[in-house]
């Protein structure tokens, strides 16, 4: 761990082991699968408030991921600040609309068609938070030293879904937005420049009008995502 020094390896027994039977283990995989199946990424939200220890709970199921040499290269800034919010607002808009307005190739504009996205984003001003997640290209460590940071997309991936599932898991919905580029959120944001932003997180609950694109819900079959050798 980079980020600590001093430490070396020292084992632990396995603490919170499980031992459930294959029987329960089946059990509760299908019912996990069942749950994470009403998944819906939405893009209507209501304004009503969440605590923020919700937003604190699921940040730190994120921040439980596993990573890279367990450097955790990653840093969630959660915002509620209605004026932090329009001035994020605002710079992702500017540059998706010149996304939409000609600069995305064409086969790029066909694939999101079905989706029916478009450069208007209120989701990002009317969600009662945003959770913009940032890449640590590299860490500073306890005394003040740059350390190498490994596989810093994969690590931040995978705590990103444990991220969005864990809001699943509370009854809220998410929508992910990837404004290209957004350099923006580093400055709005206060964050170093070592920091990549990767994404914003919207979370919040469903609009009573909300609505879901037809096309979300086509998945492809078991036998396209996986190939099984026993």
């Amino acid at each position: 761990m980079g980020y600590k020094s001093g430490l070396s390896y020292k084992p632990l027994a396995l603490p919170n082991r499980m031992n459930a039977s294959d029987d329960t283990v089946i059990l509760q995989a299908a019912a996990f699968k069942t749950r994470m199946a009403n998944r819906h990424t939405i893009r209507d939200f209501t304004d009503r408030e969440i605590p923020f220890e919700v937003i604190q709970d699921l940040i730190k199921t994120a921040g439980g991921a596993p990573s890279g040499a367990n450097h955790q290269p990653w840093h969630f800034v959660a915002i509620s600040n209605s004026d932090m919010k329009a001035e994020i607002r605002a710079a992702a808009e500017e540059e998706e609309r010149g996304f939409y307005g000609g600069g995305a190739p064409d086969d790029w504009l066909t694939a999101l068609a079905p989706i029916g996205t478009d450069a208007d984003k209120p989701h990002l001003t009317t969600a009662p938070w945003l959770i913009v997640v940032f890449a640590q290209r590299y860490g500073i460590s306890d005394a003040g030293e740059r350390y190498k940071n490994y596989y810093v997309p994969e690590s931040v991936g995978i705590a990103s879904g444990f991220l969005i599932a864990a809001a699943h898991h509370a009854g809220l919905y998410c929508l992910t937005h990837t404004p290209s580029p957004m350099g923006f959120l580093t400055e709005i944001c206060k964050r170093p420049a070592y920091e990549k932003p990767l994404m914003v997180i919207a979370v919040g609950h469903a609009a009573d009008t909300c609505t879901i694109p037809q096309a979300a819900k086509i998945k492809k079959p078991f036998d396209e995502i996986c190939t099984r050798f026993s």
